[in-house]
Parts: C-alpha cells; structure tokens; sequence
C-alpha cells in the first residue's frame, strides 16, 4: 500500500515539477514579481528556477535518476524559499493574494521537502 501512495505521490510531484517549470516559461512576469527586489537578474532567476524544475520533475520519475532527483528538488526548494518568505513579507501583495494564504504557504515549502526527501529514498 505504502509504495503504490508513494509511487502516485512522484507522478503528481514529478507533473507538478514539470507544469510549473513550464509555466516560467509561458508566464515568467508573474514569477518575476515574486523573486525578492534585493536579486538582480530576476528573469534569469524564473527561466533557471523553471528549467530546474522541468529537469527535476522528468528525474523523478525514473528509478534510476530519482536519488539525484530528490535531493536537487531539496536545494531547490530552499533555493527558492526566500521567494516564499518574500511574498509572506508583503502581506501577499507581490502575488496578488492574501495574507493568509502568503504566510499559509510558507509551511508547504517543508511538506514539500519532506516529499522530495521520501521520493529520494529507494
């Protein structure tokens, strides 16, 4: 049972990963508003983060990759968490959301991390 959840839970990270390294692409102005002011280069920030992400995601899912996945999805993840902390900071302004939900996805980060940590491990 466990592996069948776990087995499910890298399919939907791993389109996850992709759909939203793909969507740097086809939207890169929003998440241009959410890389921190103190950043320069923030477009090149989106189109990296976004091709880590695909690369990432396409990792996942095969066995053999998926060790390097998960712990590239690891570094990723606090990579971009100043984004996240950065949107919590402006009261959610920089995404046009909440406070409540700019502060309620800081936590997800970690679930999130934890998930990549799980996948890693055979």
């Amino acid at each position: 049972m466990i592996s069948k959840i776990k087995t499910i839970s890298i399919v939907l990270m791993s389109l996850l990963y992709i759909g939203g390294g793909l969507n740097h692409f086809f939207n890169p102005d929003w998440y241009v508003r959410i890389v921190p002011p103190i950043l320069p280069f923030k477009p090149a920030i989106v189109y990296l983060s976004g091709l880590f992400e695909i690369i990432l995601g396409t990792m996942l899912i095969f066995p053999k990759t998926r060790f390097i996945a998960g712990w590239g999805l690891i570094v990723l993840l606090l990579v971009i968490f100043p984004a996240n902390i950065y949107v919590a900071l402006t009261q959610g302004e920089a995404m046009d959301t909440t406070p409540i939900i700019a502060w309620a996805r800081l936590p997800f980060q970690f679930v999130f991390i934890a998930l990549a940590y799980w996948h890693s491990k055979k």
